[in-house]
């Protein structure tokens, strides 16, 4: 079964490719996520703030194309899974305000 997942491509004044993604990220989709990245070339910063779900094949997706210009922004929600998986000292991840994100207490 497939996953919602909503990929939305816009570009901002100085060219930098934004993907806002919405919904969940796994197995079943993760190939839409990756061809998303593809399309946009160079540098692009994926909004994240409207995913609740992040599967190792996301990550796996996201991992592969951390050295190409990937810039995140992410809930607080995700912000465990890329500090464990070690994402986040590979690529810049800020918050949806700008700064870098806090660890939900729990």
């Amino acid at each position: 079964m497939t996953s919602p997942l909503t990929l939305t491509p816009t570009r901002r004044a100085d060219g930098t490719c934004v993907l806002t993604v919405v919904g969940e990220i796994d197995q079943s989709n993760a190939d839409d996520l990756a061809a998303a990245l593809d399309d946009a070339g160079g540098s692009v910063v994926v909004d994240l703030t409207g995913v609740g779900y992040l599967d190792s094949a996301g990550l796996n997706v996201l991992f592969a194309r951390s050295a190409g210009g990937l810039e995140l922004i992410v809930p607080p929600l995700l912000t465990p899974v890329l500090t464990v998986s070690g994402l986040a000292e590979l690529v810049p991840v800020h918050g949806p305000e700008g700064a870098a994100p806090d660890a939900p207490s729990g």
